[in-house]
């Protein structure tokens, strides 16, 4: 039996959470109230909260209670919805009817949302209790969460430091223990580099999973929702909620997850295809994590080898511009252009310059990618890295914004290219998974002499989530 007691709620896991509201050991209601109440405490610090939706959710949880007691009364337990009264959080580029969506960005007219987006709707399907939107940055674009919206979204194990991008808002919440879970979506590594940063199981489903996490105008089908956790089994349970009940496993994510794997044949590698353009450096407790996680895989039976995986170097290039595509065609009034950050501005300015035929044979070069590497890493059953090349990086440390951390020369601050260099070398492994359309995992394994989570990156074939879950499963220290 799991205690119970108010100030105990954020400790439990969202699985002990999940049961406990199901059982009505805990009513939908005294769980809103009690994550409310932590937000209220904590995010005035954090920043992972754009807006807190507090009447809503309670006018929500109530009737979500009154649902449990109609259902208990007429001997239906079982129709009661999967999620049924667990509070969540949905990122800012999410649309939840009468909230606005901001996207990050002081650009664009903050009206509240008509509906439901997909994602939202999906969830709220199987019974959520949607508490607020979470902190991302402008429209999505980066790797880090700050914009001229809200407050930066700082990381829990380090105020000073970003909790990543673009999902970092969710990351820092769920991290904090202000919802027991989150959905996120990854269009370049948006759940595992968050992930990283924070010390979560981040998964990123292969394409075509989740069908709620599918984003309008992404040509070359990028994006994809996943689970934000801080342990495998909840984010098996909001697999289970997230993808269709004809496409998961036999009796489901969670289910399964605690099933160890075969054997595995797993290649090694920090080959990336933005070397050639942004030569980085792996940092010491990059290189910490790899070898934690190597050797904790080994000792549960899995072989390791080298792999020496190429990549065609116009892929920067490529990857760019089919990245930044979407941003030229928002809908932003002239006259708030200068609005936008200097990062978005920039890549807004070349999108609408570039032709269409130069949008499409980038399109095309990266279903070629997509193939070529593919077939690289099918020579192994998955492919281990570091989730990140740095150590969780100073809130300013991208934009020279003149936040705490690493200053800027004066002259780089506002500058876009080094902005976006310093992420690609932050953060060098996770886009070629989107254009790859295969499932990864970043799971937590090292804590730095500092205190900071630092994690490693599987890569699994199409179809593998259920096995990178259960990877991450066999991973977790008591």
């Amino acid at each position: 039996m799991v205690d119970l007691s108010s100030q105990d709620l954020s400790r439990l896991t969202a699985v002990e959470l999940r049961d406990a509201l199901a059982s009505g050991e805990l009513s939908a209601r005294e769980a809103a109230s009690h994550f409310l109440s932590a937000i209220e405490t904590r995010n005035r610090q954090l920043g992972a909260f754009v807006a807190v939706t507090a009447e809503q959710a309670v006018t929500d949880a109530k009737a979500a209670d009154k649902l449990h007691a109609k259902l208990i009364r007429e001997g239906r337990p079982e129709k009661l919805p999967l999620l049924h009264g667990m509070p969540i959080a949905f990122k800012d580029l999410t649309d939840v009817a009468g909230v606005p969506t901001t996207h990050g960005s002081a650009a664009l007219e903050h009206k509240p949302a008509p509906e439901d987006g997909a994602l939202a709707a999906a969830l709220k399907d199987q019974g959520v209790i949607s508490l607020g939107k979470t902190q991302v940055p402008e429209f999505g674009l980066t790797a880090y969460s700050e914009n001229r919206v809200a407050p930066p979204s700082r990381n829990p194990h380090s105020l000073a430091r970003s909790s990543g991008g673009s999902s970092g808002g969710s990351a820092a919440a769920v991290a904090a223990g202000l919802v027991p879970f989150a959905p996120g979506t990854d269009g370049g590594g948006s759940i595992r580099i968050p992930a990283g940063a924070c010390g979560l199981v981040g998964l990123k489903p292969g394409r075509g999973l989740v069908p709620s996490g599918a984003s309008a105008g992404d040509a070359a089908k990028l994006v994809v929702a996943g689970p934000l956790a801080r342990t495998a089994a909840d984010a098996a349970l909001l697999m289970d909620a997230l993808v269709p009940q004809h496409q998961a496993p036999d009796g489901g994510y969670l289910a399964n997850v605690g099933r160890a794997p075969e054997p595995l044949r797993i290649g090694v590698s920090l080959d990336s295809p933005w070397a050639g353009v942004y030569p980085f450096e792996v940092e010491p407790e990059a290189m910490d994590a790899l070898e934690r996680g190597a050797e904790l895989l080994e000792k549960t039976g899995h072989s390791l080898t080298e792999a020496e995986i190429r990549y065609d170097n116009r892929y920067p290039e490529a990857f760019t511009t089919a990245w930044t595509a979407g941003v030229g065609s928002a809908r932003i009034a002239p006259q708030r252009e200068a609005l936008l950050t200097p990062l978005t501005r920039t890549f807004r300015r070349r999108a609408q310059q570039r032709s269409a035929v130069k949008v499409n044979e980038a399109l095309g070069f990266l279903r070629q990618f997509e193939h070529d590497t593919v077939t690289q890493y099918s020579e192994w059953d998955v492919i281990l890295m570091p989730t990140l090349a740095q150590t969780p990086r100073p809130i300013g440390w991208f934009t020279g914004g003149g936040h705490s951390g690493e200053p800027w020369p004066s002259e780089w601050a506002g500058d876009a290219d080094e902005d976006y260099k310093r992420q690609c070398e932050y953060a060098p492994w996770s886009s070629m998974v989107n254009v790859c359309g295969l499932p990864a995992i970043s799971i937590p394994v090292h804590t730095t002499a500092a205190g900071l989570p630092m994690g490693i990156q599987v890569i699994g074939r199409m179809g593998s989530e259920l096995l990178l879950l259960q990877l991450a499963a066999a991973l977790e220290t008591p």
